[in-house]
């Protein structure tokens, strides 16, 4: 059984910055994944390859970064039984709201999980794929709850901090 769980394709190598932070998240849990440049629109062949073979590659997720006339996770999603999950891509001539309708206005029936726009979107887009694969996997489960615990511990200290702050201004 191949080890990577997760494809991530983006449609230009230019969103490599934004999906960064998804690799750095995943790496982080030790989730194994591929990488792949695909365009819908450029490479139109290419994207129905990829996603034909996604199954037989052993993904359980696929992350589809894109951005402008975002298709490329619809395309895929519409080609595979596999969950894909699509970030937006914040773009310079709309702020990337071209590229969240084009990700989240899918017909019935073809569904694409999206989550916001940019970096934050890159990062919970790992966060969710992980939450997908932890329903089947004890280990990562407990990764995915520790992972939560230091979320709000941070909350907690920043509180303090705050306080604290406040505190010497009095």
């Amino acid at each position: 059984m191949p080890d990577k769980r997760i494809g991530i394709v983006m449609g230009s190598d230019s969103d490599l910055s934004t999906m960064q932070e998804t690799l750095d998240v995943l790496n982080e849990f030790g989730v194994k994944y591929d990488v792949d440049v695909v365009s819908c629109h450029r490479s139109p062949h290419r994207a129905y390859q990829y996603a034909m073979g996604a199954e037989k590659k052993g993904y359980k997720v696929i992350i589809g970064g894109a951005g402008g006339a975002a298709h490329l996770a619809g395309i895929i999603a519409a080609l595979t039984p596999i969950p894909v999950i699509g970030v937006p891509m914040l773009t310079p001539d709309l702020g990337g709201l071209d590229s969240l309708y084009s990700t989240i206005q899918m017909p019935g029936g073809v569904p694409v999980a999206a989550v916001g726009i940019g970096k934050a979107g890159a990062k919970n887009a790992a966060v969710l794929a992980i939450q997908i694969l932890s329903i089947s996997d004890k280990n990562l489960k407990k990764k995915v709850i520790s992972y939560k615990k230091k979320l709000a511990e941070k909350v907690i200290q920043k509180d303090k901090n705050v306080k604290r702050k406040l505190k010497r201004r009095r």
